[in-house]
């Protein structure tokens, strides 16, 4: 693996066989019965395990920031101007009408960023709906760095949310064999529909063993952040997100802040969420909701979260980045060796990595 700047993630090489393929459920196991990597950043130990036996890890008084935000079907039929078939996918809920959306081609059975597109351009949808793209979508307006986001607006004569439920189905990647069906795409969790794609480090949790946790003494701060689309290239930065942090969750983790607990999140949705709350005069987290444009890097550091649980990421992912501000390089480099050499599943029916 090779270490690159610290605002770079680093980068190593994947075997494709490591690419997870097929969900759980298919696979003949529960969801629970992934594997689970803990490393230690104190000592850079590593302990390989299945998920069910994550308690082995959490203690009385330990917080999981959960996201309960659903997966919609987010992924629309259409075709090109040239009548090649293709996706939308919907990525950012701007408005009723107006969203942030991905073009993709189809190839096969994967699809490809379709890097084309003009302002104006109108699209056919099932049942005689449309999408107009309206305008590019800039990261960051004075650089005008274009992330091949589009902003569209939805000509329908019903609800997005019900639309989606009948003529959507949930964003795949090529590393999957075939499509499944959305059930698969939601967590224990989910209470509220709005990501463009599962927040997966929750995926393997089950009632029974949520059950067992709370138990234990283990406690639950639930937040919400919609997820867009994962399918940023190499460069390219996270761009605004949804999220909501209730009362209920931001008094939970202050009260485990004050008394030196461990603060857990359950995947790099529920980080963004939370540390989009915390108030920077106070050093408190607080209720808050709106658009985030956090980006987190080793630089800006982790406020609130002092463990996280995760999947694998792909190299060069912007998400390590957040890993690093949470563990150091060469900690993440250690782990990532042992993921690949003990042949761990990468993406969103893989294997999870715990780092505490």
């Amino acid at each position: 693996m090779n270490a690159l700047h610290n605002e770079i993630a680093f980068d190593f090489s994947l075997p494709k066989l490591l690419e997870c393929a097929r969900p759980t459920e298919v696979r003949g196991i529960t969801r629970d019965g992934v594997r689970l990597m803990v490393s230690r950043r104190s000592n850079d130990r590593i302990h390989h395990n299945r998920f069910s036996e994550i308690g082995q890890f959490l203690k009385e008084g330990d917080v999981l920031i959960i996201n309960t935000s659903g997966t919609m079907n987010a992924a629309i039929p259409t075709r090109l101007p040239n009548g090649q078939e293709a996706r939308i996918h919907l990525s950012t809920k701007l408005s009723q009408e107006e969203w942030l959306v991905e073009i993709r081609q189809v190839i096969g059975h994967k699809t490809k960023r379709f890097k084309g597109l003009k302002e104006g351009a109108f699209f056919s949808l099932p049942q005689g709906a449309k999408a107009k793209i309206t305008a590019p979508f800039y990261q960051n307006k004075k650089e005008r760095d274009h992330i091949q986001l589009w902003k569209a607006r939805f000509f329908l004569n019903e609800l997005m949310e019900d639309y989606l439920e009948k003529n959507g189905h949930p964003i795949q990647y090529g590393n999957l064999d075939k499509k499944y069906p959305p059930a698969f795409y939601q967590t224990v969790f989910a209470d509220e529909k709005g990501s463009a794609e599962m927040p997966s480090a929750g995926r393997a949790f089950t009632p029974k063993l949520v059950t067992q946790l709370m138990v234990k003494g283990v406690q639950f701060a639930p937040v919400v952040l919609h997820t867009g689309v994962s399918s940023l290239e190499i460069g390219e930065k996270p761009y605004p997100e949804y999220y909501r942090v209730p009362l209920f969750s931001a008094s939970l983790i202050n009260r485990a802040r004050e008394e030196d607990r461990r603060i857990i999140a359950v995947g790099t949705t529920a980080i963004r969420a939370v540390e989009s709350s915390l108030d920077e005069n106070t050093g408190r987290v607080i209720p808050s909701e709106g658009m985030t444009e956090l980006y987190i890097t080793p630089g800006r550091g982790l406020k609130v979260v002092n463990a996280m649980l995760t999947g694998f990421h792909e190299p060069k992912a912007s998400h390590l980045l957040m890993l690093e501000a949470l563990a150091s390089r060469r900690h993440l480099v250690k782990a990532y060796e042992a993921a690949i050499e003990k042949k761990y599943q990468w993406h969103e029916f893989g294997d999870l990595h715990l780092i505490v």
